[in-house]
């Protein structure tokens, strides 16, 4: 038997034997335990009451509304942000010519204030100007003690009171194209979630 041969055979050898402790069957004691988990996802539910936060008729030049309202949170997350957007819809008198103005250009939004933070989410600003907006209407700019615990979140189950107030703004020259117009107007809050945190 050669050299090789020897060598050969000594390595089958060692291979065999390593097989045989590595693949050998053993005795043992073993136990197992099943782990389930579940993950089910919060809700953002942002409502307001009411709804129709205005509905005035016979308005002129100068006149000036304030109402209030609620924005709810009903859902079980809390909600970061509430972006405010501005849509409306203007209806000329029957039977009249199309204005060659924009009503929404004389309807200003003197403010809208978020009472339970202490904020001032619009000042003086006309519809047709608030379409190119998104303010938040839950974001606490102004700096109170006991406003700020509430932080500029709105808490799951809780709700803010706003108040606007709308004025037809006396442009000191003839509106006269406005006489029987009517303006629907469209505010949709949308609220947003706050950043993911450890659970």
């Amino acid at each position: 038997m050669g050299i090789k041969q020897k060598l050969g055979l000594g390595v089958a050898s060692a291979v065999l034997g390593v097989s045989l402790i590595g693949g050998g069957t053993y005795a043992y004691f073993s136990d197992s335990v099943d782990t389930s988990s579940t993950f089910a996802s919060g809700t953002l539910d942002i409502n307001a009451a009411p709804t129709t936060i205005i509905d005035v008729e016979n308005i002129k030049p100068g006149d000036w509304m304030t109402r209030s309202f609620k924005l709810k949170n009903d859902g079980t997350l809390d909600i970061a942000k509430v972006l405010l957007k501005t849509d409306y819809t203007v209806t000329n008198k029957e039977g009249a010519a199309a204005n060659d103005d924009d009503f929404g250009k004389h309807i200003r939004v003197n403010f809208l204030l978020n009472a339970d933070k202490g904020d001032g989410v619009i000042f003086y600003t006309t519809l047709d100007q608030l379409k190119n907006m998104s303010p938040d209407a839950i974001e606490n700019n102004i700096f109170i003690p006991w406003l700020e615990e509430r932080g500029g979140k709105l808490a799951a189950g809780t709700s803010d009171t706003l108040y606007v107030n709308y004025e037809f703004v006396e442009s000191g020259s003839d509106q006269n194209q406005f006489q029987g117009d009517s303006l629907e107007l469209k505010w949709t809050f949308e609220g947003k979630q706050g950043r993911g945190e450890a659970k």
